[in-house]
């Protein structure tokens, strides 16, 4: 009943976003709008299922009715054996009312801003960043996410040491928020004669991307540097102060952008990166308490933690955090995450159920 309780309270919710998106005084206000219209999609599924879960209550309720009856043999007979249909798919449908009705994390209909540094191991560390960027990247793109990028440093000969790239569209804090961590490879660098497996790593940081209204920030907290920019490019690069370089005084936090010709769109990637990373420090103190009570099995927190091994001698990628091991890692360096990404999502839920 307690279940049903709870049904009927975002059943009544549902109709009541409904009856105020019909009204004219919340048309006008945008904002509102727009959130009554999120929160009535987040809810669209459960009313739904909510409303076939009380279908198969009132079937089971008939159904033993007649089979009370003690009439038609026949009958009581077909009864009984619906019956059974009917209380396994009872089973089934409040399993996923409970999926459904575990608390959503706010961020995950969000964009993201990504970031891939290179960690031990030298040169092959910057190639197996560079291979990250074009795996996630190639995600985005079977997914129909739209790629930004903000900045980037390159080796030259085809590595990265960092970059940052934003990814936008529906859902995607959700689908790319376990991605945070150390990733390790297992490979024979294009420059190792002998044949011999080197180990390097590298660190990847998913980050929500939020609104001004989320993070306040002080102008006045902010040391704003423009420059010329460097490294490869067309007649634009040093030659034309467009590179702009934003550190946050009372954190140290330093973002930078010099991927635009334009100085004002550099500086306002830079800012949305700038909000990001405060969004997140602040997100990160208050996550500080509720871990120190419950240890997650799959974080999206932690950035010290080695969650991945691509092992390409053995065409293998292992997720230690929830012990899978898959052999087509040709397909996920390719950017198909899929499978990776659904079947550590499904752990996350279970863990919470």
């Amino acid at each position: 009943m307690e279940l049903l309780e709870r049904l009927k309270k975002i059943k009544n919710r549902y109709d009541q976003i409904n009856e105020q998106l019909s009204d004219s005084a919340v048309i006008s206000e945008m904002e509102k709008m727009i959130n009554l219209s999120r929160e009535r999609s987040e809810l669209q599924e459960i009313v739904s299922t909510s409303e076939s879960y009380e279908k198969i209550l009132n079937d089971i309720e008939g159904n033993k009715e007649i089979i009370n009856s003690k009439s038609d043999k026949e009958l009581i007979e077909f009864a009984e054996f619906e019956l059974k249909e009917l209380e396994e798919k009872k089973e089934k449908i409040e399993e996923d009312i409970k999926l459904l009705l575990l608390p959503r994390d706010p961020n995950d209909n969000k964009s993201i801003i990504m970031e891939i540094r290179a960690g031990t191991g030298g040169e092959e560390a910057a190639l197996f960043a560079s291979d990250l960027f074009r795996m996630y990247s190639r995600y985005a793109e079977i997914k129909g996410w739209r790629t930004e990028l903000v900045d980037i440093n390159d080796t030259g000969i085809g590595g990265i040491k960092e970059v940052i790239f934003s990814i936008n569209g529906e859902g995607i804090y959700g689908e790319l928020k376990f991605e945070s961590g150390v990733h390790r490879v297992q490979r024979v660098p294009a420059t190792e004669g002998s044949g011999r497996v080197h180990t390097s790593a590298a660190s990847v940081v998913v980050l929500p991307e939020v609104e001004d209204v989320q993070v306040d920030i002080n102008p006045n907290d902010l040391k704003i540097d423009i420059y010329r920019s460097g490294g490869a490019g067309g007649q634009n690069v040093n030659k034309v102060e467009t590179a702009v370089r934003i550190t946050h005084l009372s954190t140290g936090i330093v973002v930078q952008c010099q991927d635009e010709r334009s100085q004002l769109k550099n500086r306002q990637k830079a800012m949305k990166v700038l909000r990001a990373r405060l969004f997140d420090m602040k997100m990160k103190e208050q996550e500080s308490e509720v871990s120190a009570q419950r240890k997650s099995m799959v974080k999206s927190g932690d950035r010290s933690d080695k969650i991945r091994t691509y092992n390409f001698p053995q065409n293998r990628v292992t997720d230690h955090r929830i012990g899978l091991t898959l052999y087509n890692l040709s397909e996920i360096i390719n950017g198909n995450l899929s499978v990776l990404i659904e079947q550590l999502k499904l752990a996350d839920r279970t863990e919470k159920l």
